[in-house]
């Protein structure tokens, strides 16, 4: 069984239920020496699981769900390519893994369902965004967060460079014969020739290449885009754009002369005001909501809100975790201690079933809660 990396958020495969949902997260390194022990830290978490499985299947079953995790233990193509943290989901049939760009906390569940709470933080819109870096001959996008910054892999199948883009396409060069507009000429009337042509082509290629990003990742990640490129085709490349997620705000630099630290640094300059003001939204309007009998922060309340498809909003504090289950059809509580197998995290519940029935789900970092209690929720009624 092969490893599936995935970026899609939430997944499919992650709001299926089965018998049993092993979830794993741990750190993870992108150069050696560190990224040799990382493994190591996977078979200790293997050992995790093996323990909570061995309470409720016999010998045999755990061999067979543990051994190709086991396997991959031991790919080092798989570990050399690592982010700064893992996420891995596995059933008896599949097995996914994102590759984060923040640390998690090392951590592994077994479950009728998967732990998605920390995915839900690296995965929320309110810090996420869109680097385009380009110029006259390629370019690159980038997706990042208050944490980092990593390149988006193009699929081949997508033009990344002008030649590739335009091709055979490209204005004729300017032959100086004297011609005017004559058969394989393209010099064009009233104006200067070759510089010209290459003008038309930038914009040509400008054209596609806003195009492409819009139509394959802005679009469907609904993501804040800023433009990276030196500041005489800032201009001319948001004048030519239709893409309603490119900011006007951009960094005004060759992309290919930053490393990634450095985008990430005045990225974040640009990004910070609007997420700062984002939460601040998220916490005003929580509070007229409880003003209004419309919100609660009360974890027995809101997982019964849940479970009558009541919630439109659901704001979690990172890292809280609140041991125990949610009864689907009560909304009821049972409390229990992680360290038994089928027991998951209550705000990882409330998490999955405010997601599958089309509510919103933010997690906030402690310090931007609104409330103590790690939960605070907006009723739809």
């Amino acid at each position: 069984m092969n490893v599936e990396i995935v970026n899609e958020f939430p997944h499919k495969f992650l709001m299926e239920q089965a018998e049993t949902c092993i979830s794993i997260y741990q750190p993870t390194h992108r150069y050696r020496p560190e990224n040799q022990q990382d493994p190591i830290r996977f078979k200790n978490l293997l050992q995790n699981v093996h323990e909570k499985l061995s309470k409720n299947h016999s010998a045999d079953e755990v061999k067979s769900l543990l051994a190709p995790l086991e396997k991959l233990q031991g790919e080092r193509p798989f570990w050399a390519h690592a982010g700064d943290g893992l996420a891995l989901f596995a059933t008896k049939d599949r097995i996914i893994a994102y590759r984060l760009q923040r640390p998690v906390p090392e951590l592994a569940i077994v479950s009728d369902s998967f732990h998605i709470k920390p995915l839900i933080r690296v995965f929320q819109s309110a810090d996420r965004y869109h680097l385009l870096g380009v110029n006259r001959q390629e370019f690159k996008l980038f997706e990042g967060n208050r944490y980092g910054v990593e390149e988006v892999e193009i699929p081949e199948e997508l033009a990344k460079t002008k030649a590739e883009a335009i091709g055979d396409q490209v204005t004729e060069s300017y032959l100086g014969t004297g011609n005017s507009g004559g058969a394989g000429t393209a010099m064009m009337h009233g104006h200067g020739g070759k510089k010209d042509e290459i003008d038309i082509d930038i914009e040509r290629y400008f054209r596609y290449v806003d195009r492409t990003v819009a139509e394959n990742y802005s679009k469907p990640m609904d993501l804040p885009l800023y433009l990276v490129t030196l500041g005489e085709y800032q201009t001319q490349f948001k004048e030519l754009s239709h893409n309603p997620h490119l900011q006007a705000d951009g960094i005004k630099s060759d992309f290919d002369a930053l490393s990634l630290e450095q985008l990430r640094k005045m990225a974040w300059e640009i990004v910070e005001p609007t997420y700062l003001q984002k939460t601040k939204d998220l916490v005003e309007n929580f509070e007229n909501a409880k003003a209004s009998d419309q919100g609660s922060a009360n974890i027995e309340e809101i997982a019964k809100a849940a479970s009558e498809d009541r919630i439109r909003r659901l704001v979690l504090e990172d890292g809280y975790l609140y041991p125990g289950k949610i009864n689907l059809e009560t909304g009821e509580i049972q409390t229990k201690g992680l360290e038994e197998t089928a027991v998951d995290d209550v705000l990882d519940d409330l998490a999955e079933i405010v997601f599958k029935t089309g509510g919103e789900v933010v997690v906030l970092p402690k310090e931007r809660m609104p409330v103590e209690t790690g939960a605070a929720a907006i009723f739809r009624w």
